[in-house]
């Protein structure tokens, strides 16, 4: 019996401790983070203003501030190498242009002592977003400036008689292997004239507007048969 009462005791004693160790931890502000506990796995969300990331295709200035004999174009080829004089082949594909910056000055180094170096990019693919589905125009636009989920259905020329307002869909890419869905009424936006939930969209994003209920049916009736159908 004593046994099992000193068992309780230090369990009791132990809880005690563990609480208090949470409440340490929060009241100190060292609490875990989404990215913390997050699935190293799992996606993780785009950043609000990311970084242009260099692609075949792509081409770009190389100044050097100390040594303008170096200074050059170059574009990223299909494998996604640069050449650079004097220094060898270095990939870019995927970068940044503070990352190819640091890495052409690391390709230099046994040429150049403390390289002062810009890059500029000079031909790259322009921001982009894609409608498709019932909008008027489908097809690959533009983005300038900011520009809404709302707006860009307008730019692809609004939605047709057969869309379906309450789920457009927004896909957005996260990284290379994760895509994000974001599912928006634009109808009760629109009705309720709230357009705070109505998206910015990104460089990349595609907007998806879907086939309503009537009009995927519509093709097996008669027209006069449509008039007869009871209100969804």
């Amino acid at each position: 019996m004593k046994q099992v009462l000193l068992a309780v005791l230090v369990l009791i004693w132990t809880s005690n401790l563990v609480g208090q160790d949470k409440l340490a931890a929060t009241s100190s502000g060292s609490v875990p983070t989404a990215s913390a506990t997050q699935d190293k796995n799992g996606p993780t969300f785009s950043e609000r203003y990311p970084r242009y990331k260099l692609r075949p295709g792509d081409s770009f200035d190389v100044a050097f501030e100390l040594t303008p004999e170096f200074n050059q174009t170059v574009t990223v080829q299909p494998d996604g190498f640069v050449a650079l004089r004097e220094a060898g082949d270095v990939y870019a594909n995927g970068l940044t242009v503070p990352e190819l910056t640091e890495k052409v000055r690391t390709a230099y180094s046994h040429v150049l002592a403390n390289a002062r170096i810009s890059i500029l990019l000079k031909d790259f693919e322009k921001p982009y977003f894609i409608a498709d589905g019932q909008v008027g125009k489908p097809g690959k636009y533009d983005l300038r400036g900011d520009t809404t989920v709302i707006q860009a259905v307008a730019m692809a020329g609004g939605f047709t008689t057969a869309a379906k307002h309450s789920q457009v869909v927004l896909y957005r890419r996260v990284n290379d292997d994760w895509i994000e869905a974001k599912l928006l009424n634009v109808k009760e936006m629109e009705n309720s004239h709230n357009l705070s939930e109505d998206m910015h969209l990104k460089p990349g994003d595609m907007i998806f507007v879907p086939k309503s209920k009537l009009s995927k049916i519509q093709q097996f009736l008669p027209s006069y048969g449509v008039n007869m159908l009871p209100p969804f």
